[in-house]
């Protein structure tokens, strides 16, 4: 039987590097532990340094070989990094699916690299409910990038955009994926894109076509780059990193960067304030049996129901 959790030890050891510690708040951060708000507190004013930069795209176009090949440059410079490898959750087990880090096996044995692969639990965005906390240990362990590679789902994708520094969007030769992005919406939140596994027929065409696409596109102060890569032999790889750089270079200079660390921790404060509020309705809805009868009755219109379970749960204590 685990003994009592020594919260203060085990900040202090995972702010240390320590890979047990931070594997344990990340744990405890994903299954929603009690004292998830007291980790936070703790961790807060030790974060901001890291940066963090997500990739995004189909299944099946490279990007968890695209990760190891940036985990291999970045470690080539000295640099410590973090990567979540955010994947569709178990419908039996609510854990995570895919095992990104099977492709990442390499890097497994490097203390200066902490791969965790954390479960959506069925979160519509691909993002994981408890991904900002996740990336907030990795940076108060002293991560200087931390990565963010979430599972391909479609329109909600743009998550991560919302929760990263720079999003790398990842395609692959065929199959009309430029296309679906365009339609997904994916080329406004886009920050680099990537046209992986660039040694087959059809990729120049891809990176050509997104190319008229983003021309086509509503102006921005940033023209994303396309770029072609082919992650099983890195090649690629160092244009990709130098234009990651070279889009936070261009945030930090007009304060684009701390504009949107603002608006990403605005989104969580306001995801946590609304998870709260449905868990709160959902009890008074329990508590008020009638109001289904009464629903199922036809007696009561969902809108005037749910005034009345928004009344009720912010009264409750």
């Amino acid at each position: 039987m685990a003994g009592p959790l020594d919260l203060d030890d085990l900040v202090g050891r995972a702010r240390d590097g320590q890979p047990r510690a931070v594997a344990r708040l990340l744990s405890l951060v994903e299954d929603a532990h009690p004292r998830v708000a007291e980790i936070a507190r703790a961790l807060t004013p030790h974060t901001g340094r890291a940066r963090v930069v997500g990739l995004t795209g189909p299944p099946g176009v490279g990007k968890s070989t695209s990760t190891s090949a940036l985990l291999t440059a970045l470690r080539a410079e000295g640099k410590r990094v973090g990567v979540l490898a955010i994947d569709p959750s178990s419908p039996f087990s609510g854990g995570a699916l895919l095992g990104d880090r099977i492709r990442m096996t390499e890097h497994a044995t490097d203390p200066g690299v902490f791969i965790r692969s954390m479960a959506t639990r069925g979160h519509l965005g691909g993002m994981a409910l408890a991904a900002p906390e996740a990336v907030r240990i990795l940076d108060a362990a002293g991560h200087d990038h931390v990565i963010v590679e979430t599972v391909g789902v479609g329109q909600a994708e743009v998550d991560v955009a919302a929760a990263t520094d720079t999003t790398v969007v990842v395609l692959a030769p065929g199959a009309g994926d430029a296309v679906q992005m365009a339609k997904a919406g994916i080329l406004e939140v886009a920050d680099v894109f990537i046209v992986n596994k660039g040694d087959r027929d059809g990729a120049g065409e891809t990176a050509r076509d997104l190319r008229q696409m983003l021309h086509m596109g509503v102006a921005r102060d940033w023209s994303p780059p396309v770029l072609t890569t082919t992650a099983t032999s890195r090649q690629g790889v160092d244009e990709l990193w130098s234009a990651v750089a070279a889009h936070r270079e261009h945030l930090a200079a007009g304060g684009g960067l701390e504009a949107k660390r603002r608006q990403r921790l605005r989104r969580e404060v306001e995801s946590l304030a609304a998870e709260r509020f449905r868990v709160r309705v959902a009890a008074s809805f329990d508590d008020a049996p009638s109001l289904a009868d009464d629903l199922a009755a036809r007696r009561v219109d969902p809108y005037r129901a749910a005034a009345i379970l928004g009344e009720t749960a912010t009264a409750r204590d």
